[in-house]
């Protein structure tokens, strides 16, 4: 089920003990329609047991997901691949980003074992929508700076509603200050190829919902379906079952 984003969007204000298992929450789930950025799941619980693993999710196979074209990084036939849904107006999308996808470089994408594939789930508004427009084009033009390209732009992330950082103009300058990236070559391809980009965001999206995800961040991993910004060995487990 996907919801009219850009009509409801509601925060909620999760209690000390909620704020405290910051990495079992996903930061957004749609139900009934209304968007809920915080501490519930689709049937209002958490998405983990009390030991901090997932809870059970769709039977789905990585193979199956269409990755084809999507940025990635690691090596093209890995034994392993992970299907990265974002949005990179979320906050628990950053707290992945940052915290835990550099451990999985380290251990699994620069060892040849795994490669990691960016699927965009963009529903946090417009922002969400001119990031990603703008991630295609960068993986498109400088495919080798993609990933200093992203980091930096969840670095800069600020509020997930249209305000602040990551309108077209903030983005432009961003850009300006990554190395070996034209600001004004991306923003001319984004205009021109925008429309090209938006039927890739749709397929990214058409495929979360394919294996039932509905929030970000998420994730497939062998047979696994993840959602939430779970600690580093919780997909350690799950690319080490992969591997197997």
């Amino acid at each position: 089920m996907v919801a009219r984003f850009d009509l409801w969007y509601h925060r909620l204000h999760m209690d000390t003990n909620e704020m405290s298992n910051k990495y079992f929450l996903p930061i957004a789930v749609v139900v009934a329609g209304l968007f809920i950025a915080g501490a519930v799941m689709w049937n209002g619980s958490r998405p983990s047991d009390s030991t901090g693993s997932p809870q059970a999710a769709p039977k789905v196979n990585v193979k199956d997901v269409k990755t084809e074209g999507n940025p990635f990084i690691g090596q093209v036939n890995a034994p392993a691949t992970i299907a990265v849904w974002g949005d990179y107006q979320c906050p628990f999308c950053k707290r992945f980003e940052t915290e835990t996808l550099p451990d999985i470089i380290k251990n699994y994408v620069d060892t040849g074992k795994v490669k990691v594939v960016f699927m965009d789930f963009a529903f946090l508004g417009s922002d969400s929508t001119t990031a990603a427009l703008y991630g295609r084009s960068v993986w498109k033009l400088y495919p080798d700076t993609f990933l200093a390209w992203r980091e930096a732009m969840y670095n800069a992330q600020d509020e997930e509603q249209d305000i602040g950082f990551g309108d077209v103009a903030s983005i432009d300058k961003l850009n300006t200050t990554i190395a070996g990236i034209d600001a004004a070559k991306v923003a001319a391809d984004v205009k021109t190829n925008g429309s090209v980009y938006e039927v890739q965001m749709n397929a990214d999206k058409a495929e979360a919902q394919k294996v039932g995800i509905g929030a970000t961040p998420s994730f497939v991993i062998g047979t696994q379906v993840i959602q939430g910004a779970y600690p580093y060995p919780t997909f350690q487990a799950a690319i080490d079952a992969a591997l197997k």
